[in-house]
């Protein structure tokens, strides 16, 4: 036999390889690992495919349960931010929605703004505060508005009222201007509202026409009150469209309003954003003499106490004096 044909035959094959290993490995050059030499998987390959899809499952399953455990969460989430919603209301933080003109340019006409409850526990109604107070049977609604006639259609309206999105039905929102005590009357000779013979400069929130430029005259009717003990004079800063305690004089409280019908403080417009501000007192109100009429009055008790309590103590201390003896 020649080298050639020599050199053509295949290598005998070692010790524990067989002829079918070789030809595989002259092949491909590599070994494949995990398979037979017949191209079929080995057992190693398998399990690890198992075990893959093991774990896939196991993961899409705990994805399904996470989802179902939302959903079946998520009708407690409403109805625990719903009470939350409502404590919250009924205590402390109410919004209103402002559905009339009465009060531009201070509130416009879809305004939402938030009303502080728990202020008048902790102080006095003052002049120039904004206050949302409820008229139920005593004035009529600035606007109407259809009544809702099914349960579904009522429940959604108080739901909406209690949030503000829609206007209450006998809610009111004016700017107190005087308080038990006070003598409001219109008009001194500048045309100027006085409260306890003191002019009221009310340029900074009376409605200004925006395209005449244009501002309302502080009162169109002439009046003249003595604000009775629990009651409250309020006017809208719209002037001439404003329906107010001057509509009202005819009723019983000459206009008046009580302050126990007054539901909080009207101190921030949160809704729409572009209009997001503060409802601060106008600074005509902080006037020395407006204060000082009505601050004498509570203190007036106080002084007469305090006077007629210095003979009572002088007229004991003397009686001592003498038993002593």
């Amino acid at each position: 036999m020649s080298d050639d044909e020599q050199g053509l035959r295949e290598p005998a094959p070692t010790s524990g390889e067989t002829r079918h290993d070789l030809s595989g490995n002259s092949r491909d050059g590599v070994r494949h690992e995990g398979r037979e030499p017949n191209g079929t998987p080995d057992d190693a390959a398998l399990a690890g495919d198992e075990a893959d899809s093991g774990d896939d499952d196991s993961s899409h399953k705990g994805r399904k349960k996470k989802q179902g455990s939302f959903w079946k969460e998520l009708p407690i989430l409403v109805v625990v931010a719903l009470a939350l919603a409502m404590v919250i209301k009924a205590f402390a933080v109410q919004a209103f929605y402002i559905p009339s003109q009465s009060m531009e340019n201070t509130l416009k006409v879809g305004d939402r703004v938030l009303v502080n409850k728990i202020v008048y526990h902790t102080r006095d109604i003052k002049r120039g505060d904004v206050v949302v107070f409820n008229g139920l049977d005593s004035w009529d609604p600035e606007v109407q508005y259809p009544q809702p006639k099914n349960p579904v259609s009522k429940v959604l309206h108080a739901v909406g009222s209690a949030f503000g999105v829609v206007p209450g039905e006998k809610d009111y929102i004016k700017r107190v201007i005087g308080v038990p005590g006070d003598r409001v009357a219109c008009c001194d000779a500048q045309g100027h509202v006085t409260v306890n013979g003191h002019p009221l400069v009310e340029t900074s929130y009376i409605y200004t026409d925006p395209q005449t430029g244009e501002q309302n005259r502080p009162s169109d009717s002439k009046f003249k009150i003595t604000v009775p003990a629990g009651h409250l004079w309020v006017m809208g800063d719209h002037r001439e469209v404003s329906y107010d305690s001057r509509g009202h004089i005819g009723d019983p409280g000459g206009g008046t309003i009580p302050e126990s019908r007054v539901i909080g403080r009207a101190f921030v417009v949160v809704w729409p954003l572009s209009r997001l501000k503060t409802l601060s007192i106008p600074s005509t109100f902080s006037t020395p003499g407006l204060a000082l009429e009505n601050g004498v009055l509570p203190e007036t008790p106080l002084a007469l106490g305090l006077i007629g309590a210095i003979p009572v103590t002088l007229l004991r201390r003397r009686f001592r004096i003498r038993r002593s003896r």
